[in-house]
């Protein structure tokens, strides 16, 4: 085998890896979807061990772009192999980015309807809280999207979470 093609099987190898870090977990840990037991204690398993291997693959894939920058003349050649080494390094920062952080916020000022206003199906599950006469429902459905509301309650601060 020539040493452009271990370089080009490396790099490869290496931007795929680095995919599958990135990705798995993502996929696996969604809102609203099922998760297996085995699947999910993978995703978390690929968590735990990302930050180094993610680390493994960018030293790898620059290591294996510049073998293979050696090895060709051409230069669309050596542009593909540096845009997959970039790549690699992108997935290694968009896997530092905890996407989780983002999704679910909690939500500080939510706004509420009376209820002969509301939309809800009769069946739906709501969080309710009372202080004397006030009182507050919360739909699971919207607070499982941001999983805390900050609220006030007849004057009581109040973190209605589930």
């Amino acid at each position: 085998m020539t040493s452009r093609i271990k370089w080009t099987v490396l790099l490869s190898a290496c931007f795929a890896a680095s995919l599958f870090f990135l990705v798995y977990p993502v996929y696996v840990i969604q809102p609203f979807r099922h998760q297996g037991a085995a699947e999910l204690r993978l995703a978390l398993a690929v968590l735990r061990i990302r930050p180094i291997a993610m680390l493994a693959t960018v030293a790898l894939a620059a290591l294996a772009a510049t073998g293979y920058w050696r090895t060709v003349r051409s230069w669309w050649r050596r542009s593909l192999a540096v845009a997959a080494g970039l790549a690699v390094v992108g997935f290694a920062a968009l896997s530092r980015i905890n996407i989780y952080e983002l999704m679910f916020h909690p939500v500080g000022r939510p706004e509420f309807v009376e209820e002969t206003a509301t939309k809800l199906d009769g069946a739906e599950k709501v969080l309710a809280v009372r202080f004397g006469d006030a009182a507050r429902a919360y739909p699971i459905r919207s607070i499982s999207y941001h999983h805390v509301v900050n609220d006030r309650v007849g004057g009581v601060p109040i973190a209605a979470t589930y």
